[in-house]
């Protein structure tokens, strides 16, 4: 039985590997899931949230540079290199966008940068506020390769970051959907009658509701915010798992090998856990595909109805819905590239579960 589970798998796996589509966009999730894990590592703006803002070089078009003047605030902060890898750096500094500037007698003159051509502020800084008088090293030309958002804050640096919470909420989501699906649908499949009577009558119950009303209920209930978002989406997300499983241990308890299973005396749950399930684990590893491109447009929406994650955390959801109105101001892109971020994203996941559903196809 191991051997030929064994070759079952390597044959899946071979047949997956044939399938070009289904190999690109696994490499696609690979590549955006290490971009979401290290997000601050690849950020330009890797100060918490990637959430500097400069309001004088808002809505800018990627490819802007501008000279940067950082001014030390002397106040020290205490962190350790995983918290910055994972949380972002605790920025005091101001930075200030400058046109340009001059040092005489120990004084530091710059002029504020100011959009549309205008003279910007002429101000003062004294050198002694610089460590060791050094201002050289505060001042440095910076690109936004994606142009800035409304705020003035590094685009780039806020899609990389965005990615987090579209990425992970599928894992999440999926998670709780696995954990609740296989636990509902196996007790409806398994014993039946008024067991499997009550359990579908909550399975029509929560099917139907709309999906974003009931994400909305429940984030309402639990109150706004990351966490949240991932416990409603993946509450709302239960219910085809438990029906293919409910309908996949139906046909499969009454194989033979379940029947000698129950005749050696081996109890429901091991009947359950050791020989039920990993036969019926095809059809859900393609569901669970299906359920990430699915919780990532509905976190999205989320966020876009101003539910989702709040500010000033990164979401691609809240940035489309902070610059939708930029589509009809002839700066479409700010728009535009958290859109195509979720629709890749969501693209690679569903060509995978296309591509599982043709590998682990035994009839094929």
């Amino acid at each position: 039985m191991g051997n030929q589970s064994n070759s079952l798998t390597s044959l899946a796996l071979q047949k997956f590997k044939k399938n070009f589509w289904g190999v690109f966009s696994l490499g696609i999730i690979g590549c955006i899931g290490l971009i979401s894990v290290f997000a601050y590592l690849f950020a330009p703006d890797s100060s918490k949230n990637a959430n500097q803002m400069h309001l004088s070089i808002h809505s800018k078009s990627p490819g802007f540079e501008v000279q940067m003047l950082t001014i030390p605030s002397g106040i020290k902060t205490e962190q350790n290199f995983f918290l910055k890898l994972f949380f972002g750096k605790n920025n005091t500094n101001t930075e200030i966008p400058i046109q340009s500037f001059e040092v005489k007698g120990g004084v530091l003159t710059y002029v504020e940068y100011a959009s549309d051509g205008l003279q910007g502020l002429e101000k003062q800084i004294e050198l002694s506020q610089f460590p060791n008088s050094n201002y050289k090293n505060y001042l440095d030309n910076r690109s936004f390769f994606f142009g800035t958002d409304k705020y003035g804050r590094d685009y780039l640096s806020r899609i990389l970051i965005g990615s987090r919470i579209s990425f992970f909420i599928g894992f999440v989501a999926v998670f709780i959907s696995l954990i609740v699906g296989l636990l509902m649908g196996s007790l409806a499949g398994y014993y039946g009658g008024k067991v499997d009577a009550f359990i579908m009558w909550i399975i029509n119950i929560t099917w139907s509701i709309p999906t974003l009303l009931l994400v909305i209920a429940i984030t309402l209930a639990l109150g706004k915010g990351f966490w949240q978002v991932f416990i409603a989406v993946g509450l709302t997300m239960w219910v085809e798992v438990a029906r293919v499983v409910r309908g996949q241990i139906i046909s499969a308890k009454e194989m033979q090998y379940v029947t000698a299973a129950r005749a050696l005396g081996y109890n429901d749950y091991r009947i359950i856990t050791k020989h039920i399930l990993p036969n019926i684990f095809g059809p859900l590893i393609v569901i669970s595909a299906a359920n990430f491109a699915a919780a990532i447009l509905i976190e999205s929406g989320l966020s876009f109805l101003g539910i989702g994650a709040q500010p000033p955390m990164a979401s691609w959801g809240a940035m489309i819905k902070d610059h939708y109105n930029y589509i009809i101001l002839g700066k479409p892109y700010l728009a535009l590239i958290p859109g195509l971020s979720i629709m890749l994203l969501v693209m690679a996941f569903m060509l995978v579960g296309n591509a599982l559903r043709d590998a682990l196809d035994v009839k094929g």
